[in-house]
């Protein structure tokens, strides 16, 4: 199967989102960050999840049109109540707000709870340092992890993201689970029929895998051993139990479509001209990025990155050239096209002849 343009991919999506009941410009905001997750080259993340979320659409346990509400302000501090709305739309919302409320007190932090699955954080941190702004996100996640020393699944990934303004590269942004690896790979690799490497996930009877499908029904293990568990518990404290949201084991993921979410996030973001002039920020970040770019490589690398600069690239090529998606992943789609009575378009065709 040739690779395909993303703008055609982000129209299925949308049409297929549409087919739920979702409004025209958050199913436009829900394609267009599962097609971006592929462009950086995050699969795991990508159009793969589009089916998980139309079933949770069509079961109920996901509301089509998402109605956040603003149910504490305290200024510099906001509180939205998602009830159970589509997660990328409400983290958009929380970090539109807090951009606002940090050019209006240099610093903001918005709570969200009731919430869903967003895809990747760096979506939607990304939308800050082009108006001066670093954001952080962070969100809660279903068990996916033993807390350390234990066997059984406790404690989710809880993932997070910071984007900061980098001078002349444009932004610099980091977006990592406290897991090994994302759980989203583990299916990737199932799709693609591909083992996985021992250090990323446990079985059900605590024995290390390389079997995406046992790793799957078993467990992930942590980033970093002791350190991944940690900061993963702290997340959820800031995700789930500061902003009123379900924490630990009441959090479901997209993957299930029999029970509400509750998964809860917290948008943090500084004004960066509260604490500098942007041509100071911009020249030290641009010496902070070439110190680190300029560093000679060690053997097996070709140059040394800034964080974010793979996905840029990533970005720019698939943008030209098309994405190609696994063949599971585009029969997945097929499907989802019949059950949504979405019409085939042309390069789903191609790939279910």
């Amino acid at each position: 199967m040739p690779p395909v343009m993303p703008d055609e991919v982000v129209a299925f999506a949308s049409a297929a989102l549409e087919t739920a009941g979702v409004p025209r410009g958050d199913a436009s905001l829900v394609a267009d960050s599962l097609v971006t997750a592929d462009l950086w080259g995050h699969q795991s993340h990508g159009v793969l999840r589009l089916r998980w979320y139309w079933d949770r659409l069509r079961a109920g346990v996901m509301e089509a049109v998402t109605r956040p509400e603003i149910v504490i302000d305290r200024g510099a501090v906001a509180v939205i109540d998602g009830h159970d709305g589509i997660g990328q739309v409400l983290a958009a919302r929380a970090i539109e707000l807090g951009i606002a409320r940090a050019k209006a007190h240099g610093i903001a932090a918005v709570g969200v709870r009731n919430s869903n699955h967003f895809g990747t954080a760096a979506y939607f941190t990304r939308a800050a340092p082009p108006r001066g702004c670093v954001a952080i996100l962070t969100t809660n996640a279903s068990p996916a992890m033993a807390p350390w020393g234990g066997r059984e699944k406790r404690v989710g990934n809880n993932p997070w993201s910071i984007a900061a303004p980098a001078g002349r590269r444009g932004t610099a942004v980091m977006d990592l689970a406290n897991t090994a690896v994302a759980r989203g790979k583990l299916y990737l690799a199932r799709q693609r029929g591909e083992r996985i490497p021992e250090d990323w996930a446990m079985s059900a009877d605590g024995r290390r895998t390389t079997d995406p499908s046992e790793g799957i029904d078993g467990m992930l293990l942590p980033m970093g051993g002791h350190k991944g568990y940690v900061i993963a518990l702290m997340l959820d404290v800031l995700a789930g139990v500061l902003t009123g949201s379900g924490f630990g084991t009441d959090v479901v993921g997209p993957y299930r479509s029999d029970r509400r979410s509750g998964c809860g996030h917290l948008a943090i973001v500084l004004d960066t001209e509260a604490f500098l002039a942007p041509d100071e920020l911009a020249s030290r970040m641009d010496r902070l990025l070439d110190e680190v770019t300029s560093t000679p490589p060690a053997p097996g690398f070709d140059r040394v990155l800034y964080p974010g600069e793979l996905e840029a690239r990533a970005e720019a090529t698939a943008r030209r050239e098309g994405i190609a998606l696994p063949a599971a992943t585009l029969a997945d789609l097929a499907a989802l096209a019949h059950d949504a009575r979405v019409e085939l378009p042309a390069w789903l065709q191609a790939s279910s002849s």
